[in-house]
């Protein structure tokens, strides 16, 4: 499948600035991503954003953010890849009744109303791997409304979690995705970022890979956040705890939109969430005993220990035109920069 570019709809004026921004480090001609197995990840011809700072948010699609990506092929399977249906891997686990499946069990449907919210987990646990879902968000006011979707150790206080939070909005204004790293306990590390397309018009991918190197999350191909493996300098990072995956839509106007200034408004419910693609490819737990440590698992791979030259481009992109909170910034809470902050990518 290829992704293109509708040309037609583009200002060729600004086109040609953000190709002189884009191009003034070394030239990056064609080239190809490949996995150690040989998958062909990535055919990469060219390359070109649009600035949020020209066009409302809301015109260009994912799509519009690149030119002639050529094709793409999925990673192989893997131990627990991808669930034919929903109760192959998953269960209720708050509210079956605001629980709706559609498609035969391929996908579902979360509600919000007055009564309750909902939520559903995998049925095991996982250590290392990539976990995915695409998701397609409330629509129109959703302000006080949290999309959740994550991974969690259940352990309490030295806890293990991996977040993605989805923040309602006003009409009209841009979805902002939050996320949160917590390693043995150690949480407080958000980072906020205004999604570049309409998250509630159709499907997108979020995944998160989580390796021994370092933990990615992805709005589709898109990396947004990177959080290294920096344990040997004393920097906590989750290695040893299995996590399960976990979703939820709840009401949290205390704090979700503009710090809590926008309510929720129930003349709006019921809110929905659709989700499909329930793609988990790990080492369970319990299971093989050696599956985790295994460098052979496609994950661990070389191809997925650090960012390549264009998804670390597709980064550098969001930090500077899409992140509006960043933890490690704000002296108000941090006098001394966080040591993984300064540990980088």
């Amino acid at each position: 499948m290829r992704a293109c570019v509708r040309l037609a709809e583009l200002d060729w004026i600004d086109m040609m600035s953000i190709i002189i921004v884009e191009y003034t480090g070394p030239k990056v001609g064609p080239m190809t991503m490949d996995g150690e197995d040989g998958t062909d990840r990535l055919a990469l011809k060219a390359f070109i954003t649009v600035p949020s700072n020209h066009t409302p948010w809301y015109k260009h699609s994912q799509s519009d953010m690149y030119l002639n990506l050529g094709p793409t092929k999925s990673e192989p399977m893997s131990v627990g890849a991808r669930p034919a249906t929903f109760l192959e891997d998953f269960r209720v686990t708050w509210s079956d009744n605001h629980i709706r499946q559609m498609e035969g069990g391929r996908a579902i449907q979360l509600v919000l109303d007055q009564n309750s919210g909902c939520g559903f987990a995998s049925k095991r646990q996982y250590l290392f791997g990539r976990v995915s879902m695409k998701i397609k968000l409330v629509p129109g006011d959703s302000a006080g409304t949290v999309t959740a979707f994550y991974m969690n150790s259940d352990t309490n206080s030295v806890r293990d979690e991996l977040d993605f939070e989805f923040l309602g909005n006003r009409s009209g204004q841009p979805y902002t995705v939050q996320t949160n790293i917590y390693a043995n306990g150690k949480g407080d590390r958000e980072q906020r970022v205004n999604l570049w397309f309409d998250p509630s018009a159709d499907f997108h991918t979020y995944t998160i890979l989580w390796n021994h190197h370092h933990i990615v999350f992805y709005v589709d191909e898109v990396p947004i956040r990177v959080y290294k493996n920096h344990e040997a300098r004393g920097i906590p990072y989750p290695l040893r705890q299995p996590m399960g995956v976990y979703s939820t839509l709840w009401e949290a106007d205390d704090w979700a939109t503009r710090g809590g200034l926008e309510k929720i408004d129930w003349s709006k419910a019921p809110f929905l969430a659709y989700y499909k693609d329930f793609d988990i490819e790990g080492c369970p737990v319990p299971g093989p005993a050696n599956c985790a440590s295994s460098p052979a698992n496609w994950w661990e791979g070389n191809a997925y220990q650090a960012l390549n030259a264009m998804e670390y481009r597709r980064y550098r992109w969001v930090r500077v035109n899409h992140m509006i909170y960043d933890y490690c910034t704000d002296k108000s809470r941090y006098p001394v920069t966080p040591p993984e902050c300064v540990a980088g990518i």
